[in-house]
């Protein structure tokens, strides 16, 4: 993979930026699933994960979550590039052990790449 398609474009101008979603669990023949989506500036990544069809939730999780509260933890992305300021207290918790970041406390500012990742504990995806 080049690094342009790695890096989402970036356009400091626009009320929107490039959000490139990485979905492993439902793999092409490369392995992976690529989504780009148009984000506006100042969105919760949860909340346009969630308006485009992309869940970052496990299959039970779905539908017993905090609502996007940042209590539960069950909404966890890999951030791969663009990554936003820490300012929740499980941003310290994953850059010390490497968890996944919360998409319920992560607004989209900037273009980034973010992955979706498989979540075993809560019963997997669908």
């Amino acid at each position: 993979m080049s690094d342009r398609e790695s890096r989402p474009e970036r356009d400091p101008a626009g009320p929107t930026v490039t959000v490139r979603v990485r979905d492993a669990r439902d793999g092409d023949a490369d392995g992976d699933r690529v989504t780009d989506l148009d984000v506006e500036r100042g969105t919760v990544l949860r909340d346009a994960l969630l308006d485009a069809g992309l869940s970052p939730y496990a299959r039970l999780t779905k539908r017993v979550n905090c609502g996007g509260r940042g209590l539960c933890a069950t909404c966890g992305v890999r951030v791969r590039s663009g990554e936003p300021t820490s300012d929740h207290w499980h941003d310290d918790l994953a850059a010390r052990f490497g968890y996944p970041r919360l998409s319920c406390q992560l607004r989209v500012d900037e273009p980034m790449t973010v992955e979706l990742v498989e979540k075993v504990v809560w019963g997997g995806r669908e």
